[in-house]
């Protein structure tokens, strides 16, 4: 647990940051790679990151404030804490998204193979941030005695965001990260495997992230708001686990040109 990297001139440089920036410069990186590979305008590629780079910051925060609103409510000074908490996943997910699809519709780039080309880097810079999450203290679980849980002693992680110290946790930030990378890997082996189609990357992906962000959920022991019996983020699961499932069914029964086809032809257009 390392919270603070290093300090310039007094002023911290937080471990969680640098690499929350280094998720999404690599995650894009990642996304461009694969884009230009299916002949889509790299450019246009480009642009569509930053979007959703700066609509998932937003829209992890927004989640986040409305999760905690009685906290933040209470005492509005807790709002200075949103500059650097990272916020909930789900929320920078789902503005992404939502702000994704609005760009291609505007630009009439093929949507689902664009976001085939960013999926595998979504995870990427997934397993990169939750790395973050541990270096920080967040997310932390709840205490366990199984034979890996992990301790935190770091004051100034405690006063920041709560971290348990000297009591033994579920890491569940490791759980998160070791998750994603085994999506990342199993998206990427079977993306050419039986027969593909336009979006399935993309859909297998939040279908997998939605199983495995509700069971991890059980694991968790940071405050995350809750929607009846179940946290927030499980709630969003149950939404889009079998909206996941549909909308694999509905694509894989359309008759989808080939990625890099579609590409092609839209890019000529």
């Amino acid at each position: 647990m390392h919270p603070i990297l290093f300090e310039i001139g007094g002023f911290p440089v937080y471990t969680y940051g640098v690499l929350l920036a280094a998720a999404y410069l690599l995650g894009l990186q990642f996304a461009l790679v694969r884009a230009r590979r299916r002949g889509l305008d790299a450019n246009r590629v480009m642009d569509l990151g930053i979007w959703i780079i700066v609509s998932a910051l937003a829209g992890a925060k927004l989640l986040l404030l409305i999760v905690e609103w009685d906290t933040y409510g209470r005492n509005p000074r807790e709002l200075v804490t949103l500059v650097r908490s990272g916020g909930v996943f789900y929320g920078g997910l789902i503005a992404a998204v939502s702000v994704a699809l609005w760009y291609l519709w505007r630009h009439r780039m093929p949507v689902w193979q664009v976001t085939d080309a960013f999926a595998p880097g979504i995870a990427l810079g997934h397993v990169i941030g939750r790395a973050g999450c541990l270096f920080a203290g967040c997310c932390f679980g709840r205490p366990t005695s199984v034979p890996w849980a992990i301790t935190f002693h770091n004051e100034y992680a405690a006063q920041n965001v709560g971290t348990p110290l000297n009591v033994p946790l579920h890491p569940t930030q490791l759980y998160e990260a070791g998750t994603e990378l085994m999506i990342l890997g199993l998206l990427l082996a079977t993306e050419r495997k039986g027969r593909p189609f336009a979006g399935r990357t993309f859909w297998l992906y939040m279908l997998l992230y939605g199983i495995s962000r509700f069971v991890i959920e059980f694991y968790r022991g940071d405050s995350r708001g809750a929607v009846g019996m179940f946290s927030t983020s499980q709630f969003v699961s149950l939404v889009i686990i079998p909206l996941s499932l549909v909308m694999l069914y509905y694509l894989g029964r359309r008759h989808t040109p080939a990625p890099t086809a579609a590409a092609r032809r839209a890019r000529a257009a």
